[in-house]
């Protein structure tokens, strides 16, 4: 019993040294320095430690936008995507955009690419008159499109498809 509440009362202050080891001090004073000598970027000191936080352009939504329709029309353009991947069908969604780099634009999507195919309804038409001609969604493979392009011109730089959403292979467009 008195060997229980011994080891009860270690292991409350171990927790509770522990725990004030990992807190911050109250108080600090923190320094924040932007200048030419830095190249924009700011450095914040604070108690000996130096972060830094580099300054990245914003785009638009609409700028995304063209952005990815213009990636979706290099993609059906190019026969080697047509042939590895199918043909792009729609955009499913869009996971990011923005810009790393000054002057271009990142964007990521979710988009279906459809193989040809017969993939043809097994359900008969009523009164005996055979089956439709409804596809049955064979073919059918949705990947993770990674691209970049330039602002000014628009022509896309680089751009990665990621088949079975980054499990599969990845398809690199030739640009």
């Amino acid at each position: 019993m008195v060997r229980t509440i011994i080891i009860a009362i270690l292991c409350i202050s171990c927790a509770i040294r522990c725990a004030k080891a990992f807190t911050s001090p109250q108080t600090r004073s923190s320094i924040t320095i932007a200048n030419a000598a830095t190249n924009g970027q700011r450095h914040s000191y604070v108690s000996g430690t130096s972060t830094t936080s580099l300054p990245m352009a914003q785009i638009s939504e609409a700028e995304a936008k063209k952005g990815i329709d213009k990636v979706v029309a290099a993609l059906r353009r190019d026969k080697a995507a047509k042939q590895e991947l199918g043909n792009l069908t729609k955009v499913n969604n869009i996971l990011g955009y923005g810009s790393p780099k000054a002057g271009q634009i990142a964007v990521r999507f979710n988009a279906s690419f459809k193989k040809g195919g017969m993939g043809l309804s097994s359900v008969p038409l009523p009164f005996g008159l055979g089956q439709s001609n409804e596809s049955e969604g064979r073919g059918t493979m949705v990947g993770q499109v990674k691209a970049s392009l330039d602002e000014k011109s628009g022509k896309v730089v680089e751009c990665s498809v990621f088949r079975d959403l980054g499990y599969g292979r990845a398809f690199n467009l030739k640009v």
